[in-house]
């Protein structure tokens, strides 16, 4: 456990920034524009934002098929006292690193985006790319209104995002060709790949195969983040149904539109049906475990990524009954000394007494 508990208190009054210091660190607005990247790596160890400037050109200059592969770790928007913990968010992002992800998401549902408003979602993106050492980040950029979705893809874009996650979000309910219509504008206005985020336990939109097909014919969409696949009991593997799945959807996107998985219990079976990518709420606090198994089923060792994802079903069983994966990849950040207590933004509050016990019991096993 020692490897991923470094200690709140490490950059919190223990030999780095004071534990009076404000948390955020950074000012969004000095980013420079990432296609003004210099063209070559700069000699100075010193000069700090041309290096991560370089190496964001260079981590896009790359086609999304290829590094939005593998795992993309979506990491939590910590808080504290109701403000943006950017000390926390950016030991987040450095285990991330650490941990060599191949693409960071922020501002996902892990990252309470609904809960932000535009001037924290900017300060977010900015500190993320600030932090990734050239690892792409992607930004969420889900709103109720078509303006502040323009505003947020804008505003991410400047802030050296690597591409775009955008759900339907609503209050009415959305028709299919109101969807569309919203993507069909973010696409004509943003420069950044796109990735569809179909999350109907949050948006309440259902996303039909038609629906797929008719974005991913749009110039700028990459990949769809579909739900947890389905799984069938009567497969040793898990992978019978998830494969039929995963079939329907990749006829109906083509095969330049990669598919990436989320749900964590199906994310092995997702990614041995034929997924290209594990969308990962716990790989956002425990990389190196996530990590593990995606390699093992981009190797095709179906027995090692199920055996991977077996060792995390602790996690898993919390995550029902604890009603998501946010409160408890939350409590397991503050275990594990990576954010302060109830880091999570109000009124959502964390697991119970006797849940957090067992979470705090099964991750001193690791």
């Amino acid at each position: 456990m020692s490897g991923d508990a470094q200690g709140y208190g490490r950059l919190n009054g223990e030999g780095g920034t004071s534990a009076n210091s404000p948390t955020h660190v950074n000012d969004p607005m000095s980013t420079n524009n990432p296609s003004n990247a210099p063209a070559c790596r700069p000699v100075s160890s010193c000069d700090v934002e041309a290096e991560q400037e370089w190496m964001r050109a260079q981590a896009t200059q790359f086609a999304p098929s290829q590094w939005m592969r593998g795992l993309t770790a979506f990491p939590l928007t910590p808080l504290t006292g109701d403000r943006i913990d950017e000390i926390a968010l950016i030991r987040l992002v450095s285990r991330l690193v650490e941990a060599a992800v191949d693409s960071i998401a922020v501002l996902g549902s892990t990252g309470s985006y609904a809960y932000l408003d535009r001037s924290e979602r900017r300060r977010v993106v900015h500190t993320a790319v600030q932090h990734a050492r050239g690892i792409p980040v992607i930004a969420g950029v889900g709103a109720l209104r078509t303006s502040q979705v323009l505003a947020c893809a804008d505003d991410a874009q400047r802030a050296g995002a690597s591409a775009l996650l955008l759900a339907p979000v609503s209050y009415q309910p959305l028709t299919e060709d109101e969807v569309f219509t919203l993507f069909q504008t973010v696409d004509a206005a943003t420069d950044l790949p796109i990735i569809v985020y179909d999350n109907p336990g949050t948006t309440h939109f259902e996303f039909s195969l038609e629906l797929y097909g008719r974005l991913a014919a749009l110039p700028r969409v990459s990949a769809v983040k579909i739900p947890p696949v389905p799984l069938d009991a009567d497969d040793p593997a898990g992978t019978s149904a998830a494969r039929a799945h995963v079939a329907a959807i990749r006829e109906a996107v083509g095969p330049e539109t990669l598919i990436a998985v989320s749900g964590d219990p199906t994310a092995a079976a997702g990614l041995l049906a034929g997924c290209d990518a594990w969308h990962s709420v716990v790989g956002g606090v425990l990389p190196g475990q996530a990590m593990q198994l995606t390699r093992a089923a981009q190797s095709g060792d179906a027995e090692a990524a199920l055996r991977a994802s077996d060792a995390l079903h602790p996690l898993w069983d919390l995550y029902a009954s604890a009603g998501g994966s946010v409160r408890v990849v939350a409590a397991a950040a503050e275990v594990l000394g990576v954010v302060a207590p109830h880091c999570l933004p109000l009124p959502v509050k964390g697991l119970s007494p006797e849940d957090r016990e067992q979470l705090a019991q099964y991750l001193a096993t690791l």
